[in-house]
């Protein structure tokens, strides 16, 4: 899996390439955002602009880099198609996850300008 990353001043900026996350990615990116997590990133932006699909595998991945995060860090969405995001509603995601529809919104927010 294709995943594009930077580094913004303390927050990590996540961009999968891929259009889908799902069975076939899922564990590849569950490994990669694993990696940055240990790494000390504890504020990480997932720009989903480039994902036109997620299966529950990719939900899953997602959710396990919100779990590994824990409390003392956080984890946006943002940039988010209607494909995806009715998916995120579907199974109430999107009252776990803080989700913008812009990538300067979300650093903005988890850099606590807002």
């Amino acid at each position: 899996m294709q995943l594009q990353h930077k580094k913004t001043s303390n927050v990590l900026v996540v961009r999968p390439l891929e259009k889908r996350i799902d069975a076939a990615t899922a564990s590849e990116f569950k490994e990669k955002m694993g990696e940055w997590i240990e790494e000390g990133n504890r504020r990480i932006v997932l720009n989903l602009s480039a994902v036109d699909f997620i299966d529950s595998t990719g939900l899953g991945a997602i959710i396990s880099g919100f779990k590994r995060i824990g409390g003392d860090g956080r984890l946006v969405i943002c940039a988010v198609k209607e494909s995806v995001m009715s998916l995120f509603r579907l199974t109430r995601m999107n009252r776990v996850f803080d989700i913008y529809a812009s990538e300067e919104e979300a650093l903005e927010a988890v850099s606590g300008k807002v």
